[in-house]
């Protein structure tokens, strides 16, 4: 075998990458001078007659916002050039994926793992029901094990999921075990419910395959996972590149098109560099169980809630902490029979956005953790800089608006140009690829659909973006007086808004729109204000309509009905039974009707 564990023939065949010191050095170069240059820009058209203190706090706040933008345009510049010119983008960037062919032996004891709290239990068993029934069909169900760890604290829920484990062993016990397990005290949120499972059966599996409520994987996803962690000890988390289900709600549907043409270019391009040192998700995942157990173990955090205490965001920190043990956290950087549902209402997506915000800024407490590697620490701030950089952007806005020094125009333009296009980078370089092959085009619509889509998903995010910021920094400004977000069952199916819900969580928004918009009109030094605020004032005035007319089943109905936004799997869902279920919610809609 070859030193990256390819097969001789395929190591001759497959054109190799720079060695991954070298890509990580490159990209941070290239990253660092970007935004140098961005700053340089930003510096020329702020401080025309010499530097000022307004001038300078909004050339501070602006750095902060760049390192999401840079990151994510070189990703996708590089996801491109994989794409367009090696044969095989994702076995060059993840060699572990061209190591199994599919009929090797499995030979390792496999927990499946679904962690629950307060969820939709027929939801939970209609997804539990397909995934399980192709694993026994694959005839190596014997190999794993059901465990249904549920936090659930409502008692009527709790037991009805002790039927829907009862009914999973009456169904599926001799081919493939159930356990259920409900704590009465769920401490440490999700990460918890897994650090007690590691405890009590964790050392009689090998692995451990982790679901979310709204996880949904096929079997053959299931065995690859198994096969590459048999094939390759030092793996010690695999992480499958899990995209959206197809949705009836307008908003999950236009939120996850948007997503799915991103993510390809944005994964391949962060796994060129990242290498071994990946990202984990939290789901739909595999996890070798006894380094783990021994070395994942969450602090608990000092201080008090909402930055102290039990750990949100568990999933970055136990990837790094897998890695300071020595074992490699690994993407697989291919759509590959692996999905999640989105949140189906902007309300939901907030509520989620928050608890992640919360989480991410939790590891201000963790700066001084010892033994990391520099990826892995630059990773941790970067969870940091994606909630710091939201505040920032707007006390970039306000102050610009506030200051009344001399400002050159066309150097802002070029900013703004540049900074669009760089923020939209990965879902236009994903474009480009669909457009480009037939096949693709065929499986999301064909190109007038498809261009159609991207524009809609464009004006959605340019509308929805200003919505969550000032959510967000609303959010962080009340951390430090206690402000803290649950965690509480996602809504999962677009039913709609009513006018008063989204008036109660919308008014601040709309409040800060009306006054955004007038105070543009008022000083506004010219058209560069005017191009970067009319998308930010539109969005907050309408918020609360925005987000009742995309969470209205209507809405969702007829995209549906003419094809936009639409994702592969509803035209070509996995051959299973109960696949129409899942995958073509509109025709399961129009049933039930």
């Amino acid at each position: 075998m070859t030193p990256d564990n390819t097969p001789p023939d395929a190591a001759r065949s497959r054109p190799r990458l720079p060695s991954l010191r070298a890509r990580r050095i490159g990209f941070a170069l290239l990253v660092i001078l970007t935004a140098g240059a961005l700053l340089a820009l930003m510096a020329g058209a702020t401080f025309p007659a010499g530097p000022d203190p307004l001038g300078l706090a909004m050339l501070a706040l602006f750095a902060l916002t760049l390192p999401w933008t840079t990151i994510g345009f070189w990703n996708a510049v590089i996801g491109l050039a994989l794409m367009g010119l090696a044969r095989d983008p994702e076995g060059l960037v993840a060699p572990h994926l061209r190591t199994v062919v599919g009929d090797e032996p499995i030979a390792s004891r496999t927990a499946v793992a679904i962690c629950i709290r307060n969820e939709d239990t027929a939801r939970v068993s209609r997804n539990l029901h397909w995934m399980l029934d192709g694993l026994v069909a694959t005839g190596e169900s014997r190999w794993f094990h059901l465990y249904v760890l549920s936090d659930s604290d409502d008692p009527q829920i709790a037991a009805q999921e002790e039927a829907l484990a009862a009914a999973l062993s009456e169904r599926f016990g001799a081919r493939l075990p159930v356990t259920y397990r409900r704590r009465e005290r769920g401490r440490g949120f999700k990460a918890g419910n897994l650090r007690d499972f590691c405890e009590r059966w964790g050392s009689r599996h090998e692995a451990m395959i982790v679901l979310d409520a709204d996880s949904v994987m096929t079997p053959a996803a299931m065995l690859r996972l198994v096969r590459v962690m048999q094939a390759h000890p030092e793996i010690g988390i695999l992480q499958t590149l899990a995209t959206g289900l197809p949705s009836a709600s307008a908003f999950a549907r236009i939120f996850q098109f948007g997503m799915r043409l991103g993510m390809r270019s944005y994964t391949l391009g962060a796994a060129s560099w990242q290498g071994d040192c990946g990202p984990y998700w939290g789901h739909n995942a595999i996890i070798r169980l006894a380094p783990f157990t021994e070395h994942c173990h969450l602090p608990v955090l000092p201080g008090r809630p909402p930055l102290g205490g039990d750990v949100l965001s568990h999933d970055q920190l136990e990837a790094v902490l897998m890695r300071r043990a020595g074992f490699e956290v690994r993407v697989l950087p291919e759509e590959d029979g692996s999905w999640e549902e989105n949140p189906p209402t902007l309300l939901e997506f907030i509520r989620r956005d928050l608890r992640w915000c919360q989480g991410n800024l939790q590891y201000l407490r963790l700066r001084g953790m010892s033994g990391l590697l520099p990826v892995s620490r630059c990773q941790l701030w970067l969870a940091i800089a994606m909630y710091i950089g939201t505040p920032a952007w707007l006390g970039f806005m306000l102050l610009g608006l506030i200051r009344q020094g001399p400002f050159r125009a066309d150097l802002g333009a070029i900013v703004l140009a540049v900074t669009l296009l760089m923020s939209f980078a990965p879902k236009l370089a994903t474009l480009v690829d669909v457009l480009a092959r037939p096949r693709l085009r065929a499986a999301f619509g064909g190109a007038p659909r498809i261009v159609a889509g991207a524009l809609l998903e464009t004006l959605f995010t340019l509308l929805i973006v200003p919505i969550c910021a000032v959510s967000v920094t609303l959010f962080v400004i009340g951390l430090p007086f206690g402000r803290q977000v649950g965690w509480a069952a996602q809504l999962r199916d677009a039913d709609g808004i009513p006018f008063g819900v989204a008036l109660r969580r919308l008014w601040p928004h709309t409040l800060v729109g009306l006054a955004f918009a007038g105070w543009l009109a008022q000083v506004a030094p010219g058209a560069l204000w005017l191009g970067i605020g009319t998308p930010f004032a539109l969005g907050l005035v309408g918020a609360i309509p925005l987000a009742m007319f995309t969470a209205h089943p209507a809405v969702g109905r007829a995209l549906g009905r003419i094809g936009l936004c639409r994702i592969p799997e509803e035209v070509r869902p996995p051959a299973a039974a109960g696949s129409a279920a899942l995958f073509r919610p509109f025709a399961a809609a129009a049933t039930t009707e």
